[in-house]
């Protein structure tokens, strides 16, 4: 097998491909220009976008070039959902989300040299395109049989779906087909999800040029319960600093749970085999010092963020858990803790609330009687203090950046809150 298919089969990436053996070929033979594509359905690609990303990395350093393509058209559509029709987002706002995306995918890619990446929008070569043009140079070659085949159209038939979602397939095709017409691409990667429409692509390209191109698709990302990979309580794990916050996203890796870390250390980073090898092995043996964790957590919140938010994000956990002074965490990391945390902000009037209030507040305790025998047996702490006082009430001195506060129960119980006049 070839030395790039090798790895991406090792790390867990390939799920489908048309032919393997075919693909194989044209890697040996020389550079292969491939492309996924990202549509602008939100302002951030989140964790599951980030694989794809991975995978462009690793063809890119195996000396082949990646084509990443935003799609200002398709996401004026939207790919369809196996529950229900999308919203259409105004056409400004898309726009607006290509730039956004354009900016985010651009720094996982080289740019430079002859393997070196290029970012492009498929709204180039759509929004002159007419109707009649679609229809009979693209349209004609797709079966309607074969179309309502696909797995998301048939889940949808009953409830209903438009010949605007129903038709995105032909758009995404277009995009392979232009690709490959234009700069000689000839693999298109994408989910698992995404397979209908992927070998719709090289179906096209057979039909319209005669012509042998490929597809490979990568297994979706799943918890050990089979639940989707990147979500958590508060939602989507997004790759924007302002809607997931460093501290948020380097938490999320570290809480990744031991059945699937050695998964994600593959697929999420370039560490060598024998080195994530060694990280199970330790994790194995002494899994509460979550060594495999720290190291998936370390690595994608230096990618994906900067080695100085990373450190941040760290010297905030050590904070909030009294190894650290709180003092020293800057406002914007503090204030990520503390919607991190979840706790509503503490409203309050001139005078500012007593420690039982906030510890009841924060939901470290359950109740006010709880928060005083907390105290009493001493494991309650302010802002790493350990309080002693059952009637104490907050000064201004307390609140960190002027308005925080961290609590504590115990080693492990953690809360935190704003207290806003």
């Amino acid at each position: 097998m070839n030395a790039v298919l090798d790895e991406l089969t090792w790390r867990g990436f390939i799920a489908h491909s048309t032919d393997p053996d075919a693909l194989s070929s044209a890697f040996d033979a020389g550079r292969v220009s491939s492309y996924v594509g990202f549509d602008p359905t939100a302002p951030s690609i989140h964790m599951g976008n980030l694989v794809q990303l991975m995978l462009s990395r690793i063809l890119q350093s195996g000396g082949h070039r990646p084509f990443l393509l935003v799609g200002g058209s398709t996401g004026l559509i939207g790919d369809p959902k196996q529950s229900s029709e999308r919203n259409l987002n105004p056409r400004e706002l898309v726009h607006e989300w290509v730039e956004k995306i354009r900016a985010q995918v651009s720094r996982f890619v080289d740019f430079d040299g002859p393997d070196g990446a290029v970012v492009v929008n498929n709204y180039d070569w759509t929004s002159e395109l007419s109707t009649l043009d679609f229809l009979r140079n693209i349209g004609k070659h797709f079966s309607v049989n074969r179309m309502l085949d696909r797995e998301v159209v048939k889940a949808r038939l009953e409830s209903g779906i438009s010949y605007t979602e129903f038709s995105y397939v032909l758009l995404q095709s277009l995009d392979f087909l232009e690709l490959y017409r234009r700069h000689g691409v000839i693999l298109q990667t994408g989910g698992s999800d995404q397979w209908g429409n992927l070998t719709a692509g090289v179906d096209l390209i057979r039909r319209a040029e005669g012509a042998k191109v490929h597809a490979l698709a990568t297994p979706l990302l799943t918890k050990a319960d089979g639940t989707k990979f990147g979500k958590t309580e508060s939602g989507t794990i997004w790759l924007d600093p302002a809607m997931t916050s460093p501290y948020a996203f380097h938490q999320f890796f570290l809480n990744a749970e031991d059945a699937m870390v050695v998964q994600y250390l593959k697929i999420f980073t370039r560490r060598s085999a024998e080195e994530i090898e060694d990280l199970a092995r330790q994790t194995a043996e002494a899994p509460h010092l979550r060594a495999a964790q720290r190291a998936l957590a370390d690595d994608i919140t230096d990618l994906v963020h900067s080695p100085a938010e990373r450190r941040a994000a760290a010297a905030a956990a050590a904070a909030i858990f009294g190894r650290e002074e709180l003092a020293g965490l800057p406002e914007p990391t503090l204030r990520a803790v503390v919607a991190e945390l979840g706790s509503p902000p503490l409203r309050v009037g001139e005078e500012l609330p007593t420690v039982v209030e906030v510890l009841v507040a924060a939901g470290v305790v359950a109740s006010r009687s709880a928060a005083r025998r907390a105290i009493d047996e001493g494991g309650a702490y302010l802002n790493n203090r350990k309080v002693t006082d059952a009637d104490a009430r907050l000064v201004a001195e307390d609140l960190l950046h002027g308005r925080f506060v961290v609590v504590r129960r115990g080693r492990r119980t953690v809360g935190a809150l704003a207290v806003e006049r």
